[in-house]
């Protein structure tokens, strides 16, 4: 795999897309770029998702992960099959009973004003932080194999991915988005099960043989039972559906996609085929990162000093080119939905709960129109800077830092919805900005603390329950006494 073979391949993927983008986006008006004029088929809505659930997190990070923490992220995966039933049900319909386009104005009409720029905040800082991270992974990748080689600088090589992002979601938005989405999950879902097959034929083993040696090998642990333990199987379980709740079901992003479908009905299929295929799917990824450890100790193969490489090394320099070629276009189509959603889904939030370009009878079509543009740009920058930071700080394995995140700037949504859903009681309103600082904070020194505090307890991913938690407790004290809701 030579960087021009590989540069080629980027090129030509791009320009498909952009076919797809002409297609989509010629008549977009401002309702299909936020929530595609309601008609997007719920098939290729639930198909899509599967690439943009997964990106790039999924496809560098899961495999390695195999070699620390075997196969114990299923139970993460189970709790969010019970995660996406939950949004289907209780979610979904409130959504589509308000005919909301950004979800967080849910917030403003339950407590307020404060309320709801708030949820919007976290929102756009969560997704600022999870998009750049997810973005950084695989860029990176393509920074060493392509463009290192011709001593291009790493900034130079992400403004150039995020033009093209930028170009083809300018005008269309959510309604190129779902077509584009069915373009990344094919080619990605094709590099998983290509490479599996790759290696099984490379080392000349059936794939009955190879699964009889992934659990002789001890990879497929899937339970850990010492509740100490940050993999204690009862934790993964509920952060995982918790996890979902917050980052789909409470995430602009996401649930712009399933907003976008004819009504509540096709909304409710679409999540629910989803889910069931994305259990599957995180399957083969896990056992994917085992066969990729076997195929390391078969081939002598050093490990990579970050575990998130190893995926990558092994495709493009041991398994021939036309693996290479078959990574290199599964990882493209995982880059491109960590920004193309969250570029749309963060422009949408800002024009709608930040400007009010929705509810503003004063601006022409046109002038709404150059504003959502200016706003679409001005995030590509943000994205940008922050891309570049982080990978001047990179230190660890990116999921784990997506979801330690997660736990820290979704939380406060968490509380602020579940107290909304499950009480009747009013807050005062100008007290929610300073609940949603001190819960994120709070939750931190708990988990830092956790060890002397709580007998030797190591809190995981269940951090997000935790900082929820806290939040519903901080509303709950800054209750009204005038009584609850009507």
């Amino acid at each position: 795999m030579t960087p021009q073979l590989i540069l080629f391949s980027f090129l030509a993927y791009t320009l498909l897309l952009f076919v797809i983008t002409w297609i989509t986006a010629r008549k977009a008006d401002n309702q299909a770029f936020y929530i595609g004029n309601k008609t997007s088929p719920w098939y290729v809505v639930a198909y899509g998702m599967i690439g943009a659930s997964l990106s790039g997190v999924t496809f560098m990070s899961v495999p390695g992960w195999v070699k620390d923490t075997q196969f114990t992220y299923m139970m993460v995966v189970f709790g969010y099959f019970v995660g996406y039933i939950i949004i289907a049900n209780v979610l979904m319909p409130m959504y589509y009973r308000l005919n909301l386009t950004s979800i967080y104005t849910y917030l403003e009409q339950r407590f307020g004003f404060w309320s709801y720029k708030t949820g919007a905040f976290f929102f756009i800082l969560s997704r600022v932080i999870g998009a750049s991270f997810r973005m950084f992974l695989v860029v990176n990748v393509l920074q060493i194999f392509i463009f290192d080689a011709w001593n291009i600088p790493f900034g130079f090589t992400v403004s150039m991915f995020i033009l093209l992002i930028l170009l083809y979601t300018f005008k269309g938005g959510i309604k190129t988005i779902i077509w584009t989405d069915t373009l990344q999950t094919t080619f990605m879902l094709g590099a998983l099960v290509l490479t599996i097959v790759f290696i099984l034929k490379d080392l000349d083993i059936g794939f009955g043989d190879m699964v009889h040696r992934v659990l002789q090998a001890d990879y497929s642990r899937v339970i850990v039972t010492d509740w100490t333990d940050k993999r204690y199987f009862i934790k993964q379980f509920f952060s995982g559906m918790f996890i979902t709740i917050v980052m789909t079901g409470l995430d602009q992003e996401m649930m712009q996609k399933n907003l976008s479908c004819r009504n509540l009905k096709d909304a409710k299929k679409n999540m629910i085929s989803f889910s069931m295929v994305l259990v599957f799917v995180n399957m083969l990824f896990l056992f994917l990162g085992a066969i990729l450890l076997i195929y390391a100790n078969t081939r002598g193969i050093t490990m990579p000093e970050r575990t998130d490489d190893l995926f990558s090394i092994i495709s493009i320099k041991f398994l021939g080119p036309l693996a290479g070629l078959v990574f290199v276009f599964g990882l493209i189509s995982a880059a491109y939905p960590s920004a193309d959603g969250a570029l749309t889904s963060l422009t949408t939030s800002f024009c709608i709960d930040f400007l009010g370009l929705d509810k503003n009878k004063k601006l022409s079509e046109k002038q709404k129109t150059n504003s959502r543009y200016f706003v679409h740009i001005g995030f590509a920058i943000l994205l940008l800077i922050v891309i570049v930071i982080f990978r001047a700080i990179n230190d660890r394995a990116v999921i784990d830092k997506l979801f330690t995140v997660a736990g820290y700037t979704y939380g406060p949504l968490l509380g602020l919805y579940a107290f909304g859903l499950f009480t009747k009681l009013k807050v005062r309103d100008h007290w929610v900005p300073v609940i949603a600082v001190i819960s994120p904070i709070l939750a931190y020194i708990i988990s830092e603390n956790s060890v002397f505090l709580f007998n030797g307890y190591k809190f995981g991913f269940e951090l997000l329950i935790v900082n929820g938690l806290i939040t519903y407790i901080g509303l709950w004290l800054a209750r009204k006494k005038d009584g609850n809701l009507s």
